[in-house]
């Protein structure tokens, strides 16, 4: 399988005030074609500079990227042509209905008006958006303009989409909704590059997965791969009174931020659950997720926040 997406060393640093922050320190990645590949990570992992160097909006400090075979930095309009995105901070047209802001976008692409026609006409109905197809975009909700950016970024003829956070703000129902869009995305044979802080999300939607942390590739492969890395099928997170050394007699131990992460098999797993509670101490057991292994890698969870950088340059 050819790759859509290259990336060979890639950093970027930001100049502030304060002086210099790597917000990627030289991220190799083969992104396959056809296929949705995942990023997840931390607020300031990465992700979202990654994708704007990708779409052409930002600047890489060194290294080199290429799309679909054409270098971001030289050869920019040709990548232009080739890709939509959805950034994590859109702000779409308020003046616009729904109904226009995708139509349009679609005929600014070059699209035939009846086909345009066509695309629109699908992807509200796709997206649940076909009741408020003539409603102003500044009269929506905000989880309802980020449906609408999302719907008009789909609808097109792209190859490459890049989708930063955009399913940020849905209910569970519009979550899914947009799932199936970017399923029949991939049937139509484009690429999709999708950030998302939902693990659950990653791991439905994707071929295969990159976590990031403070600006490097820190795990990658497919969603079985990475599991597979732990092989103890359940996890226990335990803070109180035991300490690392009588831990370790039960699993495999790492330490996270306010006690220990443990992957035991079954008969140890609750073992250690009633010493623990026994002991006073705060235990949950279950089997092991994605967020457990991101969890292991990071140390935090994946929504703690360490002041980001890279979404506010």
């Amino acid at each position: 399988m050819s790759n859509a997406i290259e990336a060979h060393g890639v950093s970027k640093t930001y100049t502030h005030s304060g002086g210099k922050t790597e917000a990627l320190a030289g991220v190799d990645l083969n992104i396959p074609a056809g296929r949705v590949y995942g990023m997840i990570g931390r607020n300031g992992a990465g992700k979202t500079t990654f994708v704007r160097i990708g779409a052409t909006q930002l600047a890489l400090t060194s290294g080199s990227m290429t799309v679909l075979g054409h270098d971001v930095m030289t050869e920019t309009s040709k990548v232009r042509l080739r890709i939509a995105a959805v950034p994590q901070e859109s702000r779409p047209l308020y003046f616009l209905n729904v109904d226009e802001l995708v139509y349009l976008y679609l005929k600014i692409r070059g699209a035939e008006a009846h086909d345009a026609r066509q695309r629109t006409d699908a992807v509200l109905a796709e997206l649940g958006l076909t009741s408020v197809r003539k409603s102003l975009v500044s009269h929506l909700s905000g989880g309802m303009r980020r449906r609408a950016m999302v719907a008009m970024v789909l609808a097109s003829d792209a190859d490459v989409l890049f989708l930063d956070e955009p399913t940020t703000g849905l209910d569970p129902i519009a979550r899914r909704e947009v799932w199936t869009a970017i399923r029949r995305a991939i049937h139509d044979g484009r690429t999709v590059l999708l950030t998302t802080h939902y693990l659950d999300e990653a791991e439905a939607l994707s071929s295969r997965l990159a976590l990031l942390e403070g600006g490097k590739v820190r795990l990658e492969g497919s969603p079985t791969e990475i599991r597979d890395r732990v092989r103890q099928p359940f996890r226990l997170v335990v803070s109180g009174v035991l300490g690392r050394a009588e831990l370790e007699t039960f699993g495999t131990v790492s330490a996270v931020e306010g006690g220990f992460l443990v992957f035991a098999k079954e008969a140890p797993a609750r073992e250690l659950a009633q010493l623990a509670l026994s002991k006073g101490a705060r235990v949950s057991l279950g089997p092991v997720t994605l967020e457990d292994i991101f969890l292991q890698v990071v140390g935090k969870a994946i929504d703690a926040d360490d002041t980001p950088l890279e979404t506010a340059a």
